[in-house]
């Protein structure tokens, strides 16, 4: 019975290559490993902050808008030296924002705009 444990530990041994030897295959998982997370994570990220840049590159007066805390409004004035917008959440609620924190741009209908041209003539 004892032998038996000591073949099994022998043919262990017998097909690893030697300790401190360096085998280019280890390198192979590690590889694969960072071309997913490449793929999967980084790509799609760095995709999606420059959609965010050019929708904040692209604003102007009367668009309407979402922000990343779920407030919905109008842009009234830009400021581009402060980095912010006036946006018009009610009629005469002006809120100051910054940019960086509009996460969509809407589509606008018609009757939107008539609405916004009215309410400038009022200003």
């Amino acid at each position: 019975m004892n032998s038996f444990f000591i073949a099994e530990a022998h043919a262990q041994n017998s097909q690893a290559t030697p300790q401190g030897q360096f085998s280019p295959a280890s390198l192979i998982p590690l590889v694969l490993i960072f071309v997913i997370f490449y793929f999967l994570i980084i790509r799609p990220q760095t995709k999606k902050i420059k959609e965010h840049e050019s929708l904040v590159k692209n604003l102007k007066n009367g668009n309407k808008v979402i922000t990343s805390s779920g407030i919905v409004g109008i842009i009234r004035k830009i400021h581009e030296k402060e980095n912010q917008v006036e946006v018009e959440v009610a009629e005469n609620v002006v809120l100051t924002i910054l940019k960086n924190h509009i996460s969509d741009v809407e589509k606008q209908s018609q009757e939107d705009k008539k609405t916004i041209k009215k309410s400038d003539k009022k200003r």
